[in-house]
Protein backbone atom coordinates (compact mmCIF):
# COMPACT_ATOMS: atom_id res chain seq x y z
CA UNK A 1 0.00 0.00 0.00
CA UNK A 2 2.46 2.59 0.71
CA UNK A 3 6.32 2.51 0.01
CA UNK A 4 9.10 4.52 1.00
CA UNK A 5 12.45 3.96 -1.34
CA UNK A 6 15.49 5.86 0.09
CA UNK A 7 13.59 8.83 1.40
CA UNK A 8 14.64 12.16 2.65
CA UNK A 9 14.55 15.18 4.40
CA UNK A 10 17.26 18.01 4.52
CA UNK A 11 15.76 21.44 5.80
CA UNK A 12 17.25 24.88 4.99
CA UNK A 13 19.67 25.77 6.80
CA UNK A 14 20.73 22.41 8.08
CA UNK A 15 23.14 19.95 7.10
CA UNK A 16 22.48 16.86 9.22
CA UNK A 17 19.10 15.54 6.85
CA UNK A 18 16.39 15.20 9.15
CA UNK A 19 15.43 11.70 7.41
CA UNK A 20 18.10 9.91 5.86
CA UNK A 21 17.44 7.38 2.86
CA UNK A 22 14.62 5.17 4.60
CA UNK A 23 13.25 2.60 2.93
CA UNK A 24 9.94 0.91 4.49
CA UNK A 25 6.82 -0.64 3.16
CA UNK A 26 3.63 -0.56 4.73
CA UNK A 27 0.93 -3.54 4.30
CA UNK A 28 -2.24 -2.45 3.09
CA UNK A 29 -4.95 -2.52 6.53
CA UNK A 30 -1.96 -2.23 9.15
CA UNK A 31 -1.12 -0.15 11.46
CA UNK A 32 2.63 0.61 11.46
CA UNK A 33 3.74 2.99 14.30
CA UNK A 34 6.59 4.93 14.01
CA UNK A 35 8.17 5.63 17.24
CA UNK A 36 11.48 6.97 18.54
CA UNK A 37 12.93 10.16 20.87
CA UNK A 38 12.10 13.72 19.83
CA UNK A 39 13.43 14.45 16.38
CA UNK A 40 14.21 10.93 15.31
CA UNK A 41 12.43 11.98 11.94
CA UNK A 42 9.01 10.26 12.56
CA UNK A 43 6.69 12.70 11.73
CA UNK A 44 8.77 14.49 9.10
CA UNK A 45 8.32 11.14 7.38
CA UNK A 46 4.60 11.08 8.11
CA UNK A 47 4.19 15.17 6.69
CA UNK A 48 6.73 13.77 3.40
CA UNK A 49 3.81 10.81 3.07
CA UNK A 50 0.81 13.43 2.20
CA UNK A 51 3.55 16.00 1.24
CA UNK A 52 3.13 18.73 3.71
CA UNK A 53 6.61 18.33 3.09
CA UNK A 54 8.27 17.52 -0.16
CA UNK A 55 11.57 15.15 -0.14
CA UNK A 56 14.89 16.13 -0.62
CA UNK A 57 15.33 12.98 -2.08
CA UNK A 58 13.85 9.76 -2.22
CA UNK A 59 10.26 7.76 -4.10
CA UNK A 60 6.73 7.35 -2.41
CA UNK A 61 4.43 4.87 -3.61
CA UNK A 62 0.99 4.77 -2.90
CA UNK A 63 -1.17 1.62 -4.67
CA UNK A 64 2.16 1.63 -7.10
CA UNK A 65 2.07 4.95 -7.97
CA UNK A 66 4.42 7.68 -7.57
CA UNK A 67 2.26 10.19 -4.94
CA UNK A 68 5.38 12.74 -5.75
CA UNK A 69 3.54 12.79 -9.70
CA UNK A 70 -0.19 13.30 -7.77
CA UNK A 71 -1.59 16.61 -7.02
CA UNK A 72 -0.63 17.47 -3.42
CA UNK A 73 -3.95 18.91 -2.89
CA UNK A 74 -6.24 15.86 -4.12
CA UNK A 75 -3.52 13.58 -2.88
CA UNK A 76 -3.92 15.17 0.89
CA UNK A 77 -7.97 15.03 0.39
CA UNK A 78 -7.76 11.48 -0.22
CA UNK A 79 -6.01 10.97 2.88
CA UNK A 80 -7.25 11.13 6.65
CA UNK A 81 -4.93 12.84 8.85
CA UNK A 82 -5.29 13.03 13.05
CA UNK A 83 -2.76 15.34 15.11
CA UNK A 84 -2.48 15.55 18.79
CA UNK A 85 -3.79 19.33 18.51
CA UNK A 86 -6.94 18.07 16.89
CA UNK A 87 -7.03 21.59 15.29
CA UNK A 88 -10.71 22.13 15.07
CA UNK A 89 -12.50 25.27 13.88
CA UNK A 90 -14.07 27.05 17.21
CA UNK A 91 -16.49 28.85 15.25
CA UNK A 92 -17.86 26.17 13.53
CA UNK A 93 -20.10 23.41 14.83
CA UNK A 94 -19.21 19.77 15.47
CA UNK A 95 -21.02 18.56 12.26
CA UNK A 96 -19.36 21.20 10.64
CA UNK A 97 -16.07 20.26 11.36
CA UNK A 98 -16.08 16.86 10.38
CA UNK A 99 -18.23 17.91 6.99
CA UNK A 100 -14.86 19.43 6.06
CA UNK A 101 -13.18 17.52 3.29
CA UNK A 102 -16.73 16.23 2.32
CA UNK A 103 -17.44 20.01 1.67
CA UNK A 104 -13.88 20.34 0.02
CA UNK A 105 -15.13 17.86 -2.66
CA UNK A 106 -18.67 19.39 -3.22
CA UNK A 107 -20.23 15.96 -2.15
CA UNK A 108 -24.10 16.59 -2.14
CA UNK A 109 -25.50 17.73 0.97
CA UNK A 110 -27.88 14.96 1.89
CA UNK A 111 -24.99 12.13 1.32
CA UNK A 112 -22.50 14.66 3.85
CA UNK A 113 -25.04 15.10 6.45
CA UNK A 114 -25.41 10.97 6.48
CA UNK A 115 -22.19 9.80 6.22
CA UNK A 116 -21.35 12.60 9.15
CA UNK A 117 -24.30 10.94 11.13
CA UNK A 118 -22.44 7.25 10.26
CA UNK A 119 -19.20 8.60 11.54
CA UNK A 120 -20.25 10.07 14.67
CA UNK A 121 -21.74 7.24 15.56
CA UNK A 122 -19.11 4.91 14.74
CA UNK A 123 -16.92 6.98 17.00
CA UNK A 124 -19.25 7.30 20.48
CA UNK A 125 -20.69 11.04 19.36
CA UNK A 126 -24.18 10.56 19.56
CA UNK A 127 -25.48 13.06 16.38
CA UNK A 128 -28.27 14.60 17.75
CA UNK A 129 -26.32 15.61 21.27
CA UNK A 130 -23.11 16.74 19.35
CA UNK A 131 -23.66 17.83 16.25
CA UNK A 132 -24.69 21.87 16.62
CA UNK A 133 -22.11 22.02 19.73
CA UNK A 134 -18.86 23.80 19.14
CA UNK A 135 -15.93 22.14 20.22
CA UNK A 136 -15.18 24.46 22.99
CA UNK A 137 -18.33 22.85 24.72
CA UNK A 138 -16.36 19.07 24.29
CA UNK A 139 -14.08 17.45 26.83
CA UNK A 140 -10.94 16.56 25.38
CA UNK A 141 -11.65 13.18 24.64
CA UNK A 142 -15.00 14.26 23.10
CA UNK A 143 -12.77 16.52 20.47
CA UNK A 144 -10.16 14.03 19.85
CA UNK A 145 -13.08 11.82 19.17
CA UNK A 146 -14.13 14.76 16.19
CA UNK A 147 -11.09 14.57 14.80
CA UNK A 148 -11.23 11.24 14.09
CA UNK A 149 -14.62 11.43 12.55
CA UNK A 150 -13.39 14.06 10.55
CA UNK A 151 -10.47 12.00 9.21
CA UNK A 152 -12.78 9.23 8.72
CA UNK A 153 -15.71 10.59 7.03
CA UNK A 154 -14.79 10.64 3.48
CA UNK A 155 -13.54 7.15 3.74
CA UNK A 156 -9.90 7.74 2.80
CA UNK A 157 -7.82 4.54 2.52
CA UNK A 158 -4.91 5.64 4.16
CA UNK A 159 -4.99 7.42 7.47
CA UNK A 160 -2.23 9.47 8.86
CA UNK A 161 -1.92 9.94 12.56
CA UNK A 162 0.33 12.09 14.54
CA UNK A 163 0.25 11.67 18.19
CA UNK A 164 -3.44 11.44 18.36
CA UNK A 165 -4.26 10.26 21.79
CA UNK A 166 -1.14 12.28 23.43
CA UNK A 167 -3.20 15.15 24.67
CA UNK A 168 -5.86 13.24 27.07
CA UNK A 169 -5.23 11.73 30.76
CA UNK A 170 -4.36 8.05 30.89
CA UNK A 171 -7.55 6.41 31.40
CA UNK A 172 -9.18 8.45 28.77
CA UNK A 173 -6.81 7.78 26.75
CA UNK A 174 -6.75 4.34 26.45
CA UNK A 175 -10.44 4.30 26.24
CA UNK A 176 -9.69 6.10 22.79
CA UNK A 177 -7.31 3.59 21.69
CA UNK A 178 -9.67 0.66 22.09
CA UNK A 179 -12.05 2.14 20.80
CA UNK A 180 -9.99 3.38 17.91
CA UNK A 181 -8.81 -0.50 17.85
CA UNK A 182 -13.16 -1.93 17.57
CA UNK A 183 -13.38 0.58 14.88
CA UNK A 184 -9.91 -0.43 12.86
CA UNK A 185 -11.12 -4.02 12.90
CA UNK A 186 -14.33 -3.11 10.89
CA UNK A 187 -12.90 -0.36 8.93
CA UNK A 188 -9.44 -2.16 7.67
CA UNK A 189 -7.46 1.33 6.73
CA UNK A 190 -3.75 1.58 5.84
CA UNK A 191 -2.74 3.87 9.32
CA UNK A 192 0.53 5.50 9.54
CA UNK A 193 0.75 6.27 13.26
CA UNK A 194 3.34 8.56 15.27
CA UNK A 195 4.07 8.26 18.80
CA UNK A 196 6.72 8.57 21.44
CA UNK A 197 5.50 6.56 23.45
CA UNK A 198 6.99 2.67 23.21
CA UNK A 199 3.79 1.01 25.09
CA UNK A 200 1.02 2.92 22.66
CA UNK A 201 3.04 1.47 20.15
CA UNK A 202 3.00 -2.15 21.03
CA UNK A 203 -0.45 -1.93 21.49
CA UNK A 204 -1.35 0.18 18.94
CA UNK A 205 0.82 -1.84 15.59
CA UNK A 206 0.77 -4.23 13.52
CA UNK A 207 4.22 -3.14 12.73
CA UNK A 208 6.82 -0.92 14.70
CA UNK A 209 9.38 1.04 12.53
CA UNK A 210 11.73 2.35 15.23
CA UNK A 211 13.31 5.59 14.26
CA UNK A 212 16.92 7.14 15.71
CA UNK A 213 18.69 10.00 14.12
CA UNK A 214 16.68 10.35 10.66
CA UNK A 215 17.46 6.21 10.48
CA UNK A 216 15.32 3.32 10.37
CA UNK A 217 16.74 1.19 13.25
CA UNK A 218 14.26 -1.49 13.25
CA UNK A 219 10.67 -2.48 11.13
CA UNK A 220 8.84 -5.58 13.51
CA UNK A 221 5.83 -6.96 14.89
CA UNK A 222 5.53 -5.71 18.07
CA UNK A 223 6.30 -9.48 19.53
CA UNK A 224 9.59 -9.86 17.48
CA UNK A 225 10.45 -6.15 18.92
CA UNK A 226 9.53 -7.48 22.76
CA UNK A 227 11.69 -10.75 21.74
CA UNK A 228 14.36 -9.90 20.04
CA UNK A 229 15.80 -6.01 19.73
CA UNK A 230 17.93 -4.99 16.73
CA UNK A 231 20.57 -3.02 19.28
CA UNK A 232 20.98 -1.75 22.08
CA UNK A 233 18.97 1.32 21.36
CA UNK A 234 16.04 -0.41 20.58
CA UNK A 235 16.68 -2.78 23.55
CA UNK A 236 16.63 0.08 25.56
CA UNK A 237 13.88 1.99 24.36
CA UNK A 238 11.52 -0.92 24.75
CA UNK A 239 12.83 -1.26 28.17
CA UNK A 240 13.14 -3.86 31.08
CA UNK A 241 10.08 -5.76 32.48
CA UNK A 242 9.46 -7.19 28.43
CA UNK A 243 7.07 -9.71 30.31
CA UNK A 244 4.92 -7.07 31.72
CA UNK A 245 4.86 -5.17 28.18
CA UNK A 246 3.44 -7.94 26.37
CA UNK A 247 0.22 -7.66 28.71
CA UNK A 248 -0.41 -5.07 25.66
CA UNK A 249 -0.57 -7.98 22.92
CA UNK A 250 -2.90 -10.13 24.84
CA UNK A 251 -6.75 -8.94 25.10
CA UNK A 252 -8.78 -10.13 28.04
CA UNK A 253 -11.34 -11.93 25.57
CA UNK A 254 -8.51 -14.20 25.00
CA UNK A 255 -8.05 -15.39 28.58
CA UNK A 256 -11.82 -14.89 30.35
CA UNK A 257 -12.41 -17.97 30.06
CA UNK A 258 -9.13 -19.22 31.40
CA UNK A 259 -10.00 -17.76 34.76
CA UNK A 260 -12.62 -17.78 37.17
CA UNK A 261 -15.42 -16.09 36.04
CA UNK A 262 -16.34 -15.07 39.67
CA UNK A 263 -19.78 -15.57 39.22
CA UNK A 264 -22.32 -12.62 40.12
CA UNK A 265 -24.91 -12.53 42.53
CA UNK A 266 -28.27 -11.63 41.71
CA UNK A 267 -29.70 -8.20 42.97
CA UNK A 268 -32.46 -10.01 44.76
CA UNK A 269 -30.16 -13.18 46.19
CA UNK A 270 -30.78 -13.75 50.05
CA UNK A 271 -27.79 -11.85 51.75
CA UNK A 272 -27.15 -14.92 53.48
CA UNK A 273 -25.83 -16.23 49.87
CA UNK A 274 -23.68 -13.65 49.54
CA UNK A 275 -21.92 -13.43 52.03
CA UNK A 276 -20.79 -16.82 51.54
CA UNK A 277 -20.09 -16.51 47.87
CA UNK A 278 -17.74 -12.99 49.62
CA UNK A 279 -16.32 -15.83 51.83
CA UNK A 280 -14.82 -17.96 48.99
CA UNK A 281 -14.09 -14.92 46.36
CA UNK A 282 -10.12 -14.31 46.00
CA UNK A 283 -10.92 -10.93 45.76
CA UNK A 284 -12.88 -10.55 49.04
CA UNK A 285 -16.44 -9.30 47.10
CA UNK A 286 -18.98 -10.02 45.03
CA UNK A 287 -20.49 -8.37 41.56
CA UNK A 288 -24.11 -7.79 41.35
CA UNK A 289 -26.31 -8.01 38.52
CA UNK A 290 -29.57 -7.11 37.88
CA UNK A 291 -32.32 -9.52 35.82
CA UNK A 292 -30.65 -8.58 32.65
CA UNK A 293 -27.04 -9.51 33.90
CA UNK A 294 -26.56 -5.68 33.89
CA UNK A 295 -23.83 -4.75 36.54
CA UNK A 296 -25.48 -3.11 39.29
CA UNK A 297 -22.55 -2.71 41.74
CA UNK A 298 -20.43 -4.43 43.87
CA UNK A 299 -20.64 -5.90 47.80
CA UNK A 300 -17.42 -6.37 49.61
CA UNK A 301 -16.73 -7.60 53.48
CA UNK A 302 -16.93 -3.99 54.35
CA UNK A 303 -20.30 -2.79 53.24
CA UNK A 304 -21.80 -6.13 54.99
CA UNK A 305 -20.68 -4.69 58.39
CA UNK A 306 -21.87 -0.96 57.20
CA UNK A 307 -25.26 -1.72 56.25
CA UNK A 308 -27.98 -3.63 56.64
CA UNK A 309 -30.68 -5.19 54.34
CA UNK A 310 -32.19 -8.68 53.07
CA UNK A 311 -31.05 -8.91 49.82
CA UNK A 312 -27.87 -7.92 48.01
CA UNK A 313 -29.24 -5.20 46.13
CA UNK A 314 -29.75 -3.76 49.93
CA UNK A 315 -25.59 -3.59 49.80
CA UNK A 316 -24.06 -3.27 46.70
CA UNK A 317 -22.04 -0.17 46.14
CA UNK A 318 -21.09 1.90 42.41
CA UNK A 319 -18.24 -0.05 40.57
CA UNK A 320 -15.90 2.37 40.67
CA UNK A 321 -14.86 1.48 37.07
CA UNK A 322 -14.92 -1.03 34.40
CA UNK A 323 -13.63 -2.54 31.38
CA UNK A 324 -14.50 -4.31 28.44
CA UNK A 325 -13.25 -7.49 26.87
CA UNK A 326 -11.86 -6.35 24.10
CA UNK A 327 -8.90 -4.13 25.80
CA UNK A 328 -5.45 -5.32 26.95
CA UNK A 329 -4.66 -6.72 29.63
CA UNK A 330 -2.12 -3.98 30.11
CA UNK A 331 -5.43 -1.75 30.43
CA UNK A 332 -6.72 -4.02 33.07
CA UNK A 333 -3.58 -3.63 34.76
CA UNK A 334 -4.10 0.17 34.77
CA UNK A 335 -7.64 0.66 35.79
CA UNK A 336 -6.84 -1.64 38.80
CA UNK A 337 -3.50 0.86 40.10
CA UNK A 338 -5.95 3.67 39.31
CA UNK A 339 -8.80 2.87 41.19
CA UNK A 340 -6.70 0.81 44.18
CA UNK A 341 -8.38 -2.71 43.14
CA UNK A 342 -7.06 -5.74 42.80
CA UNK A 343 -9.55 -6.84 40.22
CA UNK A 344 -11.37 -5.33 37.66
CA UNK A 345 -14.79 -5.89 36.29
CA UNK A 346 -15.43 -6.92 32.50
CA UNK A 347 -18.48 -5.91 30.31
CA UNK A 348 -19.80 -6.02 27.27
CA UNK A 349 -20.89 -2.97 25.23
CA UNK A 350 -24.73 -3.20 26.75
CA UNK A 351 -22.96 -2.90 30.25
CA UNK A 352 -23.61 -6.88 30.74
CA UNK A 353 -21.35 -8.53 33.45
CA UNK A 354 -18.93 -11.29 31.14
CA UNK A 355 -16.10 -11.39 33.86
CA UNK A 356 -13.26 -10.41 36.61
CA UNK A 357 -9.93 -10.01 35.96
CA UNK A 358 -7.61 -10.12 39.28
CA UNK A 359 -4.39 -9.29 39.57
CA UNK A 360 -3.57 -12.25 40.32
CA UNK A 361 -5.19 -13.30 36.64
CA UNK A 362 -2.63 -11.23 35.51
CA UNK A 363 0.33 -12.48 37.26
CA UNK A 364 0.03 -15.53 36.02
CA UNK A 365 0.29 -14.48 31.89
CA UNK A 366 3.75 -12.29 32.95
CA UNK A 367 4.91 -15.68 34.05
CA UNK A 368 3.82 -18.06 31.62
CA UNK A 369 5.22 -15.08 29.06
CA UNK A 370 8.35 -14.33 31.01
Amino acid sequence: MIKLEGLSKVFPGHNIPAVKDLNLEINEGDVCVLVGPSGCGKTTTMKMINRLYEPTGGKIYIRGEDALQMNPIKLRLDIGYVIQEIGLFPHMTIEENIATVPNEKQWPKDETKQKVSEVMTLVGLDPKVFKDRYPSALSGGQRQRVGVARAMVSDPPIMLMDEPFGAVDPITRARLQNEFLRIQERMGKTIVFVTHDIDEAIKMSDTIAVMREGELVQHATPSDLLSAPADEFVSNLVGRNRSIKRLHLIRINEILDEVDRAKPASEDAKIGEVEKQIEESDIRSVIVVDKDNKLKGVIGVSDLKRKSGEVAGDYCQDVTDTITSDATLNDALSVMLECGEGYVAVVNEDDQYEGTITLGDLLNVVKEEG
